[in-house]
């Protein structure tokens, strides 16, 4: 029973110190992105569906926030798929108050040009002109989205991905927009949680969000709200994912 004692204790004082080392870390990263990305910004996150923000983009939104970033929202759908876009709706709007992104910079397109549905292949050209309206209209200079993988490789993520790029390599993004893009990994990554840190720094990225067990919570909290949405593998998705603790992400 001793020996058991001290093994607990000897782990929880590794525990202990693995957080304090990767806290400083974090810090210091924090640091050094608020250089790269300059701080008070304007940012547009760009997602297919409600819930994209909490379930993929949590670690973002709360990290732009560190670095005082203004972040505007568009979603491109109501989540109509299973007939509960105005339920979805109200859920994106208190998931998005929950991760202070003001209600006031949320837009949701519901309309049956952008269907909430991964067999129907949204318009490239029409996607990026909405998107680039959004941009001038609210003098984006940052713009976050999905990249090509989509990071669960659904057509409307991907959709997104395609639009903005077509938008950069044309040269019609404004002077000074840039773009960051939401690295996909493999499954065994996407389901090991923080686990996946040491992996994630030997990767390359330009940039790498990781929250702290109190921006952990509120990504949860923010989650929580599209009670529409959790199903059994959902609520695991919430404990194991590494997309609700980590996001890298690559400039184009």
């Amino acid at each position: 029973m001793e020996a058991m004692w001290l093994v607990c204790v000897a782990a929880a004082v590794v525990a202990w110190g693995f957080l304090w080392v990767w806290d400083s870390s974090e810090r210091v990263k924090s640091r050094e992105q608020g250089e790269r990305l300059g701080a008070e910004s304007r940012t547009l996150l760009a997602i297919a569906h409600p819930d994209d923000e909490a379930m993929f983009f949590a670690p973002t939104v709360l990290g732009l926030a560190r670095l005082r970033h203004w972040v505007y929202l568009l979603c491109f759908s109501a989540g109509n798929y299973y007939n509960q876009g105005e339920t979805r709706k109200k859920e994106l709007l208190q998931s998005c108050d929950v991760l202070g992104i003001p209600l006031s910079s949320v837009m949701i397109i519901d309309n049956r040009d952008f269907p909430d549905d991964p067999g129907v292949q949204w318009d490239t050209e029409h996607v990026a002109s909405v998107l680039l309206q959004h941009i001038e209209v609210n003098g984006i200079n940052l713009v976050v989205t999905f990249d090509a993988g989509g990071v669960s490789g659904h057509s409307n993520h991907i959709a997104l991905y395609a639009a903005v790029r077509a938008l950069h390599s044309e040269g019609k993004l404004p002077k000074g927009c840039s773009v960051l893009t939401l690295q996909s990994v493999n499954v065994l990554r996407k389901y090991i949680s923080l686990l996946d840190l040491p992996l994630s720094r030997l990767h390359t990225q330009d940039v790498l969000f990781v929250l702290n067990s109190k921006e952990v919570a509120q990504a949860k909290r923010a989650m929580s709200c599209h009670r529409s949405q959790l199903l059994w593998f959902r609520r695991l998705y919430i404990l194991f994912s590494r997309y609700m603790r980590i996001n890298s992400l690559s400039f184009l």
